[in-house]
């Protein structure tokens, strides 16, 4: 028994070895274009697969730019950290004025904010033209400028006095700080004074009020599409919109050494998701329906390149190579053995290309994201995991697997008189 397995164990290791010195020689040989062109386009549908997963991912893990620069973010458990402005619905978090402050005051903490998004109707004071609705964004300002919703705290006065510990009756600020888009779409200008007609929520009564545009800055994007935003005092925004009742906020911001961070967070809201600003987490892809279909059908594409091109170019190859199959058959090798050498050719040819792709998809994201950055956006449109390369390796492996049937078909048709006989 023992002389038999290591008979078995030899037998089998010349054949990986005849299979791979084989594949090297026809990798290497001045004649190898079909190995060449079967590696490139794996690699090539591989790495585009992984360039259209990666915009996948930055859509569902909360947008194509940086809305804030937060250490770490609180939302409510099960959603995504909310990156950009548009994503203003689901569920909040509760006393959150009150809990931030508790955060802030832990150690190694800069500063934490709740913010609160709201879909505002705003005019000019001086009753000219019509009412525009933008996303007014609440938040508690400090001393130092923070980013939020891609603008700059800085344009309004540090602390939120209407709070008022939790009585909501200290005086307001009336600060607001608009983006170059909101104050395209208002027509309102640094010093201006808005009148705010009322907010676009179910609950919400009709405030009128005014407030003054302390700033106005260029947004997140930039250009043409970019969202109107607008930032104002976080209490202020809690009383017009109803959300005083309760403290209610999107999330909450927290700025500071990352690990104190996410601990001083988990202790104040136990039950919510507590993310860092730079977390990549693939399952987000399950979380958002169009991202999902997005990432699955970009798969189902490369799958389908990569089997249709590995089987044609393999089964193309074994014809041509009939002859040393035959060689092969004729001084001992069995068919088995002689499909084995085919079979495994395939696949490690296969798995080359995929290898290839995972280092091409990671770096067209870069290219991608430093090109997209100059021309049309502020940040990232697509990003890179770990994760990346065995997900490159494991598509690779399944369509050299499923392509495979084909060349051992053609491979098990050839036998000596055949070749003889040509």
């Amino acid at each position: 028994m023992g002389a038999d397995d290591g008979s078995r164990r030899s037998r089998w290791a010349g054949v990986v070895s005849l299979s791979a010195g084989r594949l090297w020689k026809r990798a290497t040989h001045t004649r190898s274009g079909r190995i060449a062109a079967m590696t490139l386009t794996v690699a090539l549908t591989i790495a585009l697969l992984l360039v259209v997963t990666g915009m996948a991912l930055a859509l569902a893990d909360g947008g194509v730019t940086s809305e804030d620069d937060a250490d770490v973010t609180v939302v409510p458990e099960g959603t995504g950290t909310i990156s950009t402005v548009d994503g203003v619905e689901g569920p909040q978090l509760g006393a959150t004025n009150e809990r931030a402050e508790t955060i802030g005051d832990a150690d190694e903490i800069d500063h934490a904010s709740p913010v609160l998004i709201e879909r505002v109707r705003l005019a000019s004071a001086d009753g000219d033209g019509e009412p525009r609705t933008i996303l007014v964004v609440g938040v508690v300002p400090d001393d130092d400028p923070r980013t939020v919703a891609g603008l700059s705290t800085d344009g309004l006065e540090p602390a939120d006095p209407h709070y008022g510990d939790g009585t909501y009756d200290g005086p307001r600020q009336r600060e607001i700080v608009l983006s170059t888009a909101a104050a395209d779409r208002l027509g309102a200008t640094e010093g201006e004074s808005l009148a705010v007609a009322g907010l676009e929520v179910p609950e919400a009564a009709a405030a009128s009020s005014a407030v003054t545009v302390t700033a106005v800055e260029n947004g997140p994007d930039d250009d043409e599409n970019e969202a109107p935003v607008a930032l104002v005092h976080l209490s202020e925004l809690q009383t017009a919109s109803g959300a005083a009742d309760g403290e209610l906020a999107d999330r909450v911001l927290v700025w500071g050494d990352e690990d104190a961070a996410v601990d001083a967070a988990g202790e104040a809201y136990p039950d919510a998701a507590v993310e860092t600003d730079r977390a990549t987490d693939p399952s987000a892809l399950f979380d958002d329906g169009l991202a999902f279909a997005t990432s699955l059908l970009a798969l189902l594409v490369g799958l389908t390149i990569c089997t249709s091109f590995v089987a044609t170019t393999a089964g193309m190859t074994v014809d041509e190579d009939r002859r040393t199959l035959a060689v092969l058959e004729s001084i001992g090798f069995p068919t088995h053995s002689r499909l084995v050498v085919v079979g495994l050719s395939t696949v490690v040819t296969t798995l080359c290309g995929a290898l290839l792709g995972a280092g091409l998809g990671v770096a067209s994201i870069e290219l991608l994201n430093v090109v997209a950055a100059s021309t049309v956006a502020s940040g990232t449109v697509a990003q890179a995991h770990p994760l990346f390369v065995p997900y490159a390796v494991v598509v690779g492996v399944v369509s050299g697997l499923v392509a495979v049937p084909y060349p051992l078909a053609i491979a098990a048709r050839t036998s000596v008189l055949q070749e003889v006989g040509r």
